[in-house]
């Protein structure tokens, strides 16, 4: 019965457009639901593969010459002097205007596109039948099992006296880049943390500032040369918790 009652809300779910409430509801049931949460992997799965194939076709140079072409108008009959040297303040604050909206825009799609993407890195290790590939609580038997298995190595904080438990941890990717999915476990609620070798756009989000997208909270900062990503559907200040621990352990 409650398969039946969830049934129809795992696109929303997978889409991050569920509510709070009903995000944290449906979460708790795919922790014990072998059934919804291969159907999840499945959804997440396919979103992945139709957002990789929107972008492999681009529009050829010169059909974009024709589009532009055509949208060309007849050329103005020159205006005198006076009118041009009156209009290039105004020309260029409309310039730098363009500019602004293009740059904050593309900002924007990335910084989306980031979330995204590692909202369904989480949701799609936590719908697994093995979300991690290390099993253990223990911070000095999970970080020694990435030896040889990433490039570069991390610290991982004392829990002790926290409400955090460490799950394990298993290898990932994003942006075609190998790192670590560490998870971690705060009132039977799974946060995740991704670390990357920072590589500029690939793999750094424009805002380090904690965020809610896609129904998560996220963090995210660079630090000895490494992006780390905190994802979670805890409350923000949980967020920050874990990430300054993980900070401190930098």
């Amino acid at each position: 019965m409650a398969c039946e009652q969830w049934r129809g809300r795992l696109d929303a779910y997978v889409d991050g457009e569920l509510r709070e409430a009903e995000d944290s509801a449906l979460g708790a049931h795919l922790r014990g639901c072998s059934a919804c949460s291969s159907d999840i992997l499945e959804r997440v799965q396919l979103k992945r593969s139709v957002k990789a194939a929107g972008k492999r076709y681009a529009a050829s140079a010169e059909l974009r010459g024709r589009i532009a072409k055509s949208m060309g108008g007849r050329p103005r009959r020159e205006s005198g002097w006076f009118w041009k040297i009156l209009a290039l303040p105004a020309l260029s604050l409309l310039i730098l205007s363009i500019a602004v909206n293009i740059y904050t825009g593309r900002e924007s799609v990335r910084r989306e596109r980031v979330y995204s993407e590692l909202a369904d890195l989480h949701v799609a290790a936590l719908a697994s039948a093995t979300p991690v590939d290390v099993v253990s609580t223990d911070r000095h038997t999970v970080k020694p099992w990435f030896q040889g298995k990433i490039p570069f190595s991390f610290n991982l904080p004392e829990l002790q006296g926290t409400e955090f438990t460490l799950l394990g941890g298993r290898v990932t990717y994003f942006a075609q880049t190998p790192g670590a999915h560490l998870i971690y476990q705060l009132r039977k609620h799974d946060i995740s943390v991704f670390i990357f070798q920072d590589r500029g756009e690939a793999t750094a989000s424009p805002s380090s500032a904690p965020v809610h997208a896609v129904s998560f909270n996220l963090e995210n900062w660079t630090q000895n040369g490494l992006r780390y990503f905190v994802v979670g559907d805890v409350g923000a200040e949980d967020v920050q918790a874990l990430s300054k621990l993980l900070r401190d352990a930098g």
